[in-house]
């Protein structure tokens, strides 16, 4: 009896045995597979930065580098080649050029040299739109996308999300009875482009969320989404133009209603 009893005793043993190996194995791919994928999320974006600056410090240093006279280049002096070298030498040229501009001599050399633009038909257009563009978007005081906003568009129920650039002024602002807002609408992935809004303010909403984090969810199309803010100013900064209480406002007021 107790020998006829013994092989079902093994078998059970052995196939007792059989079960925790294929689940230990399962347990250990999942986890090389979720290891792979954090691996993948912690390294892709360092790696692509870098080689996006990479390639920027080598483009600037291939169109700069040449120009430096051989005696004062350091690589004639040197086995290796400095990396960034011709970024570097950008940078003290501008400096440079704008602590000349900042003297009275600068500034006539600029002023001169506005006049002579001026005189010419195609070039002073693209020149004085430049120049107003870099001093709006430079200017220390300046209120360019500062302000993130939410919009009806294209139709009313369907939100899309802009930038505000300001208030809006001279001859648009004079024949719109209603105090108008200007809103830049970028389009997805490349905010770089997109449509010039003038809308009431009253139908705008404006968001707590920086600049910075409202250009990544317009990039990455809605993946990337900022936590809710609790009431901080864009950095830091107050937001001179708006009505600090237009977004509470919209929320049950006209903004939302119309």
């Amino acid at each position: 009896m107790d020998d006829r009893s013994d092989p079902p005793v093994e078998e059970n043993a052995h196939q007792g045995t059989q079960g925790p190996p294929h689940k230990v194995k399962r347990g250990l791919f999942a986890r090389l597979r979720t290891y792979f994928f954090a691996g993948v999320i912690v390294t892709a974006p360092v790696s692509i930065t870098l080689y996006l600056a990479w390639l920027f410090i080598n483009f600037v240093d291939s169109k700069v580098t040449p120009l430096i006279p051989a005696k004062y280049n350091p690589e004639t002096y040197l086995p290796i080649t400095i990396p960034g070298l011709g970024l570097l030498v950008v940078f003290i040229v501008m400096v440079l050029i704008g602590a000349i501009a900042a003297g009275y001599v600068g500034r006539a050399m600029v002023h001169w040299g506005e006049l002579l633009l001026a005189r010419m038909p195609v070039l002073r257009n693209v020149y004085s739109a430049l120049k107003q563009i870099f001093e709006t978007v430079f200017a220390e005081r300046s209120t360019a996308f500062r302000q993130v906003v939410l919009i009806e568009y294209p139709r009313k129920g369907c939100w899309a999300m802009g930038f505000a650039t300001g208030t809006t002024k001279g001859e648009v602002q004079d024949v719109i009875e209603d105090e108008v807002v200007n809103v830049f609408l970028p389009t997805t992935p490349n905010p770089t482009s997109g449509y010039l809004l003038f809308l009431p303010k009253r139908d705008v909403t404006f968001l707590e969320m920086t600049v910075e984090e409202g250009i990544k969810m317009v990039i990455s199309g809605g993946v990337v989404t900022p936590p809710a803010h609790g009431g901080a100013s864009v950095e830091g900064l107050p937001t001179p133009g708006f009505d600090p209480d237009a977004p509470r406002k919209a929320a049950g007021g006209s903004g939302k209603g119309r």
